[in-house]
C-alpha cells in the first residue's frame, strides 16, 4: 500500500493524570468532570460545586490512590494501553499504523489523529476500548473525535469500533483468561464477583444501554465458565459510586461485605467492563476490595487482571480490528 494511503487504527481509553500529584490530578479531574456526558447536571449548578468544593478536596485523596499503583511507565492505564497498541502494531504489520490516545489527559485524541494523518493515514479506525456502550464513555470519545475533525481542513475517512460486550470472541477471551488466572490461584474461590464500573441509575431510565449490556456480558461469561468451574458461583456488581445520586446496584463494596458476612471465605473479583487495568481495578478492587472483604470476615481474596496486552486479549482485539478494517486492509 502506498505510504500516502495508509490505514490507521487509534485505540482510545478513558484517561489518566500525567503524574500522581494533586496538581496533575486536579487538572485531569477538571477536564473529566466538566464533560456534560459524564455529569449531566446543568453547568450553572455543577461548575460552582466542582470548582469550589470537589477540585479543592478530591485531588489530594485521588493522588494518594494513584501513588499506590503508579509504575515506572506511568499510570497502569497509560502503560497497558501503550502496550496494547505496540502488540497490535506487530500483529497487523507495517501497512497499518496503530496509535493510542486518551479521552481526557495525554496523549489527546486530536493530536494522535493528526499524527496518524501526517504518517499518511487517510483511513482511520477509531477504536474506543469500552466493551459496553455508554454515553459517558463511548459517546464522549466520539464527541472528542468529532471536535477534532471539525478543526481539520483535510479529514481522513473514519470508521468506529462498535461495542463488543456480547461478541463471541470477547466472551471467549474473557473465559480463557479468567479461567487461566483462577487455575493459577493458591485457593479455589467459592465466588467470582464480576465488577463493572457504575453509572447513575437515571442514565438507565433515560435509555442508556450500559446496564443491560453489562448484565449480558456477565450472563454470557457465566455460561462460558460453567463447564470448567461448575461449583463457582458468579455474581455481578457495580463499583465507583460518586455523589449522592442513586447508582446502579448492587454496589461492589456492599457485595464484598455481604458475601463475607454470609460466610463466603474465598472470593475472586474480575472487571470485564475494563479493557485495561487502571486505578479502579488496581487500587479500588485489588487494595480496597481486599480490605473490605477481609475486614468483614473473608479470608482469601484475589483481584484478577483485565485482558490487558495478554495473548487472549490481543487475539480478541486483532480479530475485532481486522473485521472492521475489511475492505481497507
Amino acid at each position: 500500500m502506498s505510504k500516502d494511503h495508509r490505514v490507521g487504527v487509534l485505540l482510545v481509553n478513558l484517561g489518566t493524570p500525567d503524574a500522581p500529584t494533586p496538581t496533575a490530578v486536579k487538572r485531569y479531574l477538571g477536564e473529566f468532570l466538566s464533560d456534560r456526558r459524564v455529569v449531566e447536571i446543568p453547568a450553572l449548578v455543577w461548575q460552582p460545586i466542582l470548582r469550589g468544593v470537589i477540585l479543592n478536596t478530591r485531588p489530594r485523596k485521588s493522588a494518594h490512590a494513584y501513588r499506590m499503583v503508579w509504575t515506572s511507565e506511568g499510570s497502569p492505564l497509560a502503560a497497558v494501553t501503550a502496550a496494547q497498541a505496540l502488540a497490535l502494531q506487530v500483529r497487523l504489520g507495517d501497512d497499518v499504523r496503530v496509535g493510542w490516545a486518551m479521552r481526557y489527559g495525554n496523549p489527546p485524541i486530536a493530536a494522535e489523529l493528526e499524527r496518524l494523518q501526517r504518517e499518511g493515514c487517510d483511513r482511520i479506525l477509531f477504536a474506543p476500548l469500552y466493551p459496553q456502550y455508554s454515553g459517558a464513555t463511548t459517546a464522549s470519545a466520539v464527541d472528542a473525535l468529532a471536535k477534532a475533525l471539525e478543526a481539520m481542513r483535510w479529514q481522513p475517512a473514519i470508521r468506529t469500533l462498535p461495542p463488543y460486550y456480547d461478541d463471541p470472541v470477547h466472551i471467549e477471551a474473557l473465559r480463557a483468561d479468567i479461567s487461566r488466572q483462577i487455575s493459577d490461584l493458591p485457593f479455589a474461590p467459592e465466588v467470582l464477583l464480576l465488577s463493572f464500573h457504575g453509572m447513575p441509575e437515571r442514565t438507565r431510565a433515560l435509555g442508556d444501554p450500559y446496564h443491560d449490556q453489562c448484565r449480558e456480558t456477565a450472563r454470557l461469561l457465566e455460561t462460558a465458565l460453567r463447564p470448567d468451574w461448575p461449583a463457582l458461583r458468579v455474581e455481578t456488581s457495580f463499583q465507583s459510586r460518586f455523589g449522592r445520586a442513586k447508582w446502579l446496584e448492587p454496589a461492589t463494596d456492599a457485595m464484598l461485605g455481604f458475601e463475607a458476612a454470609k460466610g463466603t471465605r474465598r472470593l475472586a473479583i474480575a472487571a470485564p467492563g475494563f479493557s485495561a487495568d487502571c486505578l479502579e481495578t488496581r487500587e479500588e478492587l485489588a487494595i480496597r476490595g481486599r480490605e473490605q472483604f477481609v475486614s468483614a470476615g473473608g479470608e482469601q481474596f484475589a483481584a484478577l487482571d483485565c485482558l490487558n496486552s495478554g495473548v487472549a486479549g490481543m487475539a480478541m482485539l486483532e480479530t475485532l480490528v481486522r473485521r472492521e478494517l475489511a475492505g481497507w486492509a
